[in-house]
């Protein structure tokens, strides 16, 4: 199986942010764990910091990948763009997040992005991506 993970803004910082939240693994270990986990699949990881690439990204994917793995960051408050790329997609999303974003401040509550998605996975930190791995495959969802 061929995933494509995108991270959105901030993330590829995340070893500056605060690790009781967000966890300790930076993301260069997380992929490490990931392959390490499932040896083998492919995974592409890319970090955008800008919306249209995050769109651009999920357009492109169906034409190399299975499914995508996204953390749109803070922008799963705000972007309607990106609700509406990942809207189009002929293929699987799963959106995850490193904290539970249910419990953290008022703004963070809502991810609009999240109804587009097959389901989404918060508050696991780290564990939150293999548990999307692990649905993308054992469920095969579509």
């Amino acid at each position: 199986m061929k995933i494509l993970i995108i991270n959105g803004p901030n993330l590829s910082k995340i070893k500056l942010r605060d690790k009781d939240i967000y966890g300790s693994l930076s993301f260069d270990e997380l992929i490490n764990s990931l392959k390490k986990e499932f040896a083998k699949d492919f995974f592409e990881i890319v970090f955008h910091e800008f919306e249209g690439e995050i769109i651009t990204s999920i357009h492109n994917a169906p034409l190399n990948f299975d499914g995508i793995i996204i953390n749109p960051g803070g922008f799963s408050h705000t972007s309607v763009a990106i609700r509406d790329a990942m809207e189009l997609s002929k293929i699987p999303i799963i959106e995850v997040h490193l904290s539970n974003i249910s419990g953290r401040e008022n703004f963070r509550n809502v991810s609009i992005t999240a109804s587009k998605a097959k389901g989404y996975i918060s508050g696991f930190k780290h564990f939150s991506y293999f548990a999307a791995v692990y649905l993308l495959k054992k469920h095969n969802i579509n």
